[in-house]
């Protein structure tokens, strides 16, 4: 039986989420919801209906699982919560410093309608944060250390993009290699959030935009820009295009501790992803999200959860004897 998908945004994300269910034979395409004409919106699935939101409540009963594929800045804080209300979803809200706001309003809406809202679902906040619970768990003596880069972050790309005057922007992440080494050398160090990375924005402007200001918008920006150095360049859409139209991104995860009677011997636990396509990759989290979202759905269960609250084996297609067969 197919677990039946309609996916909310068709933009890089939600494009990623097609391919996505292609490779998963557990999944059916039901429907793409767009704010834009429907009629403009080309996707690659043939027979899918691509519907305006208006039309979205129409397939209360036709859909399992909504994922949700717009913005942290503005759209999945209002999306989410009202959309929790009518079906099960999954969204990859990634504004750290905002999730227990966000999975409070969340939780509520799904809870008050019996249905399972999943949030923040992607490599980080996701996987990132599957990997930094396990190895803290494991050496609970010991320092957590997150490096994101170099790569495109689309969530940053977005926050610039909806700056007044601003056509279009890339922003880079970019580790501090020296931080980087001696994170992994197993010594310790303390590091502040601007000497572990830094931030490079490639933006482009409207004919007699205000650029000091909005490359003060940027630097100021909370949660996003403000604890870090940030470089802004300020190119044309020709260059743009040309140098920065890919959407590589990637990190590390690291944990070092001890053990011993006498803390003498150092552990260095190193989760990696190296991505061609940061969205794309967060698609096929965002799925294997969605496939647990039903399977709780069918249980009863209801509310806001997360990655950290999804038993592993909901994230397979496998079955339980062949997950204990093949990969235990």
């Amino acid at each position: 039986m197919s677990i039946k998908i309609g996916i909310m945004g068709y933009g890089n994300l939600g494009r990623g989420i097609e391919c996505a269910i292609k490779q998963n034979p557990d999944m059916q395409l039901v429907a793409v919801f767009t704010r834009r004409a429907p009629e403009t919106v080309r996707i690659l699935t043939e027979g899918v209906s691509v519907c305006h939101v208006d039309d979205l409540l129409d397939y209360k009963d036709k859909i399992d699982v909504l994922l949700l594929c717009g913005g942290s800045a503005t759209d999945l804080p209002v999306q989410t919560p009202e959309y929790a209300k009518y079906f099960t979803v999954v969204d990859s809200f990634d504004t750290h410093a905002k999730i227990p706001e966000h999975f409070e309003n969340v939780d509520k809406a799904a809870k008050e309608n019996k249905n399972i809202a999943v949030i923040s679902c992607g490599w980080d906040p996701g996987m990132f944060s599957l990997n930094r619970l396990y190895a803290s768990a494991i050496l609970p003596d010991g320092k957590d250390y997150t490096f994101w880069g170099k790569g495109v972050s689309q969530g940053h790309s977005d926050a610039i993009r909806r700056i007044d005057g601003v056509l279009d922007a890339r922003q880079y992440t970019i580790p501090v290699e020296e931080a980087l080494n001696a994170v992994r050398s197993g010594s310790g160090p303390e590091l502040t959030t601007r000497e572990k990375h830094l931030r490079e924005c490639f933006v482009v402007v409207a004919d007699g935009a205000d650029k000091e200001r909005i490359e003060t918008e940027i630097k100021t920006m909370p949660n996003y820009f403000a604890d870090y150095d940030t470089i802004v360049h300020f190119i044309s859409m020709e260059e743009l295009k040309r140098d920065h139209s890919g959407i590589a991104h990637g990190g590390f995860v690291i944990r070092s501790g001890k053990t011993g009677w006498n803390n003498e011997n150092t552990h260095v636990i190193e989760y990696s992803l190296r991505l061609d396509s940061n969205p794309e990759f967060t698609s096929s989290v965002i799925i294997a999200c969605a496939r647990a979202a039903y399977r709780m759905k069918i249980e009863g269960q209801s509310g806001c959860k997360t990655m950290f609250d999804i038993p592993p084996a909901y994230l397979s297609p496998k079955s339980s004897e062949e997950l204990r067969l093949k990969m235990l």
